[in-house]
Order: structure tokens, then C-alpha cells, then sequence
């Protein structure tokens, strides 16, 4: 799974996925694309799950780059903890993404299987996405 290596602060605030994206919102390694159309956090399980699909079924072939990386730690208390006392201890890292984000790129296959590859990692987003190509900006 994906995490930091260190940060500056241990807990950060919940902040705005107010919109769209600015940076990491055009093809800049591969020939196809998986984009998001929705904001959402991202988790690391998540990204991991869309990374495994992508390697599985594009076999040897080909070369993956992931776009996006958990940065972003989200607290949460003990269950059955009263009210009070602070916030909670970080529990997993997210991936904040907004609209246009592009997710996962691949290059060196066909576009058919391409398409489908990146088709089953959208399955696994907890996001709408759209599959992208370089010709196709």
C-alpha cells in the first residue's frame, strides 16, 4: 500500500474538493488513460486494487504509471470512545482528486486491450471515470 514516507504533521484537516484540477489533468507519459469526472478522496487500498487489475491483465506487456498518490491522512476515533479529548489517530491515506484528474496512464499495448484494462480498474474507483487517449485530447 502507498503512504509517505514522512510528513511534516501527523493530522491534517478534512479541507474542499472545490473545482476541477489544474495540475495532473493531461496525458503527459502514456497513450490511454483512466480520468476522473467526480471529486472524491481516493484511497491507498483503492489505487493499489486499480494497480493490480491494470499488471494482471495486461500481463508482461506494456508499462503503467500511477498519477496519483495518498498524501492526505484521515483520523478516526475508537469505536465506543466518548466525546471530547481530541482528534483521532490517523487510520489510512487518501488521495484527494478532483474533476479531470487522470488516475493511471499505460502505454506499449493495443488500444483494445487497453481500453479494457482500464475499463475493469474504473470498476474499482469509487468514482465515475472516462477512459482517455492521446490522440483524443
Amino acid at each position: 500500500m502507498l503512504s509517505p514516507k514522512r510528513t511534516k504533521f501527523r493530522k491534517q484537516h478534512r479541507g474542499r474538493m472545490k473545482g476541477k484540477a489544474l495540475r495532473g489533468n493531461k496525458i503527459a507519459y502514456g497513450g490511454f488513460a483512466l480520468q476522473a469526472v467526480e471529486p472524491c478522496w481516493i484511497t491507498s487500498r483503492q489505487i493499489e486494487a486499480g494497480r493490480r487489475v491494470l499488471t494482471r491483465y495486461v500481463r508482461r506487456g506494456g508499462k503503467l504509471w500511477i498519477r496519483v498518490f495518498p498524501d492526505k491522512p484521515v483520523t478516526m476515533r475508537a469505536a465506543g470512545t466518548r466525546m471530547g479529548s481530541g482528534k483521532g489517530a490517523p487510520q489510512y491515506w487518501v488521495a484527494v482528486v478532483k474533476p479531470g484528474r487522470i488516475l493511471y496512464e499505460m502505454k506499449g499495448i493495443s488500444e483494445k486491450l487497453a481500453k479494457q484494462a482500464l475499463n475493469i480498474a474504473g470498476y474499482k474507483m469509487p468514482v465515475k471515470t472516462k477512459i482517455i487517449s492521446f490522440e483524443g485530447i
